[in-house]
């Protein structure tokens, strides 16, 4: 097994770091559910209000005692959070990776049936969904030369919400599974939850990538037993983090072989992986930052001219088609303050995000943003590389003022690279963190009912 240099992770920092974290995100989830009701402020989390409304989620207030899911959810918790850890340590590593996606999958599964089989199927369904409009796509190259025009609400055949608010790959994604048969509501939403399982074991394998085998295994519980799970289980989102984490993936192996044909080969590969996700998600650049911070960590700058050409040519090909995404974005700027947006206020929610942020990611993640802090210069280059990264993209997409509410959603492809942070906890702290996260998770499955 590969170490971790630098600082050991075993060295303490005071106990104040972690509870000051751990006690400072849920103080932001708190207030951001309480002063909306106490000054009356409404802030739309969503276009129509009432009272079981749930700021800062997109949601209800729904409590269910007990659905088919439950048991099997608490039983994982309990064994996740007693074998979790010393199984991560002690496995080979293909074993470990087999484990966290089929533990994975058992997670998103078991959290999404609490509600039954709608639980799979019921987003899917929705008809703001991408489901709908992707059994009615007949002419791919018809849909995409139309796809700007019927971005403006003023278009009267314009796209509902999630397909105006994303560019074209995202459709395509469900275009495709229904080309092959999967295009059912339950059967699209048991794909997206199988593709979703793949995130935790690639995010591993990055850093294993990068020589961090060790610190890959103590983040492991926390990637596979993720809070996100209630979210990431059928959510068109859960796409994007997935390719994502596998173009990042892919930029690693570049950024580390030695000869030249395997590096351009990895390169290209994550190149079409990231512009395909540039082409999924108008957010989805700011990936960029990690990907810089790979090859800042590799120290090997060759690989990026192979995956910019890629991903230029992704953009591109999608551009000869019709759809240029440097006219969309404007458009669907225009779209976006014209909707809900408009009455989104940003002083609420440009702090409120991270009280989703912190829902969906997990309380515990506020344990692991303080102890980086701690840590700073005197951690591992590579770790503060890649875990600072994913704050940071955190913090350029929470002050653009594009992600105002849902973020327990649209933040999920930078969710896996925050969440590393917990990797960092020493033994001890780790263990109440993922005793947090986990019931956390269940918590909120259990109590309120999320649109995604």
């Amino acid at each position: 097994m590969k170490q971790t240099p630098g600082i050991d992770l075993e060295t303490p920092s005071r106990s104040w770091v972690f509870w000051t974290g751990l006690l400072v995100s849920l103080a932001i989830v708190a207030a951001a559910f309480i002063t909306p009701q106490v000054f009356g402020w409404e802030v739309y989390p969503r276009a129509t209000i009432g009272p079981d409304d749930i700021s800062p989620l997109h949601g209800l207030w729904e409590p269910k005692l007990f659905g088919p899911g439950t048991l099997p959810a608490i039983a994982l918790a309990l064994l996740g959070w007693r074998y979790g850890p010393r199984l991560a340590q002690q496995l080979s590593w293909p074993r470990l990776q087999v484990l966290a996606f089929v533990a994975g999958f058992a997670w998103l599964m078991a959290l999404a049936y609490v509600d039954g089989s709608a639980g799979i199927s019921r987003v899917l369904g929705n008809p703001y969904e991408y489901l709908r409009a992707a059994r009615e796509v007949n002419d791919i190259p018809a849909m995409l030369d139309d796809y700007i025009r019927r971005i403006p609400y003023a278009a009267p055949d314009n796209w509902v919400t999630h397909i105006a608010g994303h560019p074209p790959g995202a459709l395509l994604a469900f275009v495709v599974m229904v080309k092959l048969g999967l295009g059912g509501d339950y059967v699209a939403g048991l794909v997206v939850t199988i593709v979703a399982a793949t995130i935790a074991p690639t995010v591993m394998s990055t850093m294993r990538t990068l020589d961090r085998e060790d610190f890959a295994r103590r983040a492991a519980p926390f990637l596979v037993l993720t809070p996100a799970a209630v979210f990431l289980a059928v959510s068109a989102d859960s796409l994007f983090a997935a390719f994502a984490a596998w173009g990042l993936a892919c930029l690693a192996r570049s950024a580390t072989r030695a000869r030249a044909a395997p590096m351009i080969a990895w390169s290209v590969a994550a190149g079409l992986l990231l512009g395909y996700c540039v082409m999924m998600s108008y957010g989805l650049p700011l990936l960029g930052i990690v990907a810089l911070a790979i090859l800042i960590a590799a120290k090997r700058w060759q690989p990026l001219l192979g995956a910019a050409a890629a991903a230029l040519g992704v953009v591109l090909v999608f551009a000869a088609y019709g759809f240029r995404w440097w006219e969309a974005y404007p458009v669907l700027r225009v779209r976006y303050y014209e909707g809900v947006a408009s009455i989104r206020p940003f002083s609420y929610w440009v702090w409120a995000n991270l009280a989703a942020l912190s829902i969906s990611a997990g309380p515990a993640v506020g344990m692991g943003l303080a102890r980086l802090l701690a840590l700073g210069r005197r951690m591992d280059r590579t770790l503060l590389l890649i875990v600072g990264g994913g704050f940071l993209m955190i913090a350029v997409a929470d002050l653009s003022g594009m992600s105002k509410a849902e973020v327990e959603r649209i933040w999920l492809p930078f969710i896996p690279w925050i969440t590393l942070s917990l990797g960092l906890l020493p033994t001890r702290w780790a263990r109440l963190a993922l005793a947090v996260q986990l019931l956390g998770a269940l918590l909120v499955q259990h109590l309120l009912y999320t649109s995604w």
